[in-house]
């Protein structure tokens, strides 16, 4: 176990007693790291809203519906590099099955007439079947899962530009798709429902399930969670295969949001989404990786790119924002999972 040093199951130690004055500081300060990122949120785009760059286009339905939509298949993906971050594995290829779900689903259409149901249904099962690859190279034959899924990422970019021979593939595209993926249902966009759907389902399974906390327990401490009789190797699995099926999910909906399918790597959303996961182990469970915290972090980073971008601020800022809050959330979380940590012996 060599991947990330954040996550696994909350720690089974008694609350600091409420009358002392050790338990109320120790209750204040849980209260200000569990909502210091929402807090953070809601300060950032109160300052967009007025500042005289961005206040005109900031916070109007337009701009937000724009925000929503856009940042659905970051959120998405996120969610789906939450699985293997729960159980201390990393993977860095789900961009690149996103961007290979797309392509795939986009080619058939275009290339093979083939429906709209069948074109959703291989680009998501594609998706699993990489997963459960990478689950396999993970589990069953010990590689180093930053090591196994960063070459199945450059696997899948080469695949990818083989496939479109470098060109966008816009033609032949379902309509009923791209409609779906420019529609509005409630004054929101359609895509954004989807992801409220995943990530209740990926939240119940979480923290309402036993393969949830198992996932947990792997990631707290993979040893005594065999001793214990977890099957640790085939919940990792597990887990690699889901993240994949979301992945394959992700590609889809950015196939209807864009209207076509370029020859990309998938960095471009992977990133942001890792940036979103490490800074939601900062909030709502503080050490650990979970889904609302993660949808905060979405929030967090989106809401921050787009009032720079309205405020005028060059190409580069959105990049290099990105990066700073990757390095800055990777950070906290492990800070806050090595305090867990102690005050839990």
């Amino acid at each position: 176990m060599n991947q990330v040093s954040t996550a696994g199951a909350p720690p089974a130690v008694a609350e600091p007693g409420d009358a002392t004055p050790a338990g109320r500081h120790g209750r204040l300060r849980g209260l200000a790291e569990r909502n210091a990122l929402l807090a953070l949120l809601i300060v950032i785009g109160g300052f967009f809203s007025v500042y005289p760059g961005s206040a005109e286009m900031f916070f109007t339905p337009e701009n937000l519906s724009v925000l929503l939509g856009n940042q659905a298949v970051v959120a998405l993906l996120a969610l789906a590099v939450l699985l293997p971050l729960v159980s201390n594995y990393f993977d860095f290829s789900l961009g690149a099955i996103a961007a290979t779900s797309t392509v795939l689903s986009a080619g058939l259409m275009s290339r093979n007439g083939a429906p709209l149901w069948l074109a959703i249904l291989a680009g998501v099962l594609l998706g699993g079947a990489i997963g459960f690859v990478n689950g396999l190279l993970v589990t069953r034959f010990r590689l180093n899962s930053f090591v196994a899924t960063l070459g199945m990422a450059t696997l899948l970019g080469g695949v990818v530009q083989w496939y479109t021979g470098g060109q966008t593939i816009i033609t032949g595209i379902s309509d009923g798709l791209i409609d779906f993926g420019s529609a509005t249902w409630l004054g929101l966009p359609r895509v954004v429902y989807v992801v409220v759907v995943v990530a209740a389902v990926l939240w119940y399974v979480l923290v309402h399930t036993p393969f949830g906390r198992t996932l947990y327990a792997i990631g707290a401490n993979p040893r005594s969670a065999k001793l214990l009789g977890i099957p640790a190797d085939r919940n990792v699995h597990l887990s690699f295969v889901l993240a994949g099926l979301i992945a394959g999910v992700v590609g889809v909906l950015q196939l209807a949001r864009t209207g076509g399918a370029t020859a990309d790597s998938g960095t471009s959303i992977l990133f942001p989404a890792l940036a979103a996961a490490f800074l939601g182990a900062t909030a709502v469970r503080p050490g650990f990786f979970n889904v609302v915290g993660t949808l905060i972090g979405v929030l967090l980073v989106s809401v921050s790119v787009s009032g720079l971008t309205l405020a005028g601020a060059s190409a580069w800022v959105s990049p290099v924002f990105n990066g700073a809050a990757l390095l800055v959330a990777v950070g906290l979380s492990s800070y806050l999972g090595r305090h867990r940590g102690v005050a839990a012996q």
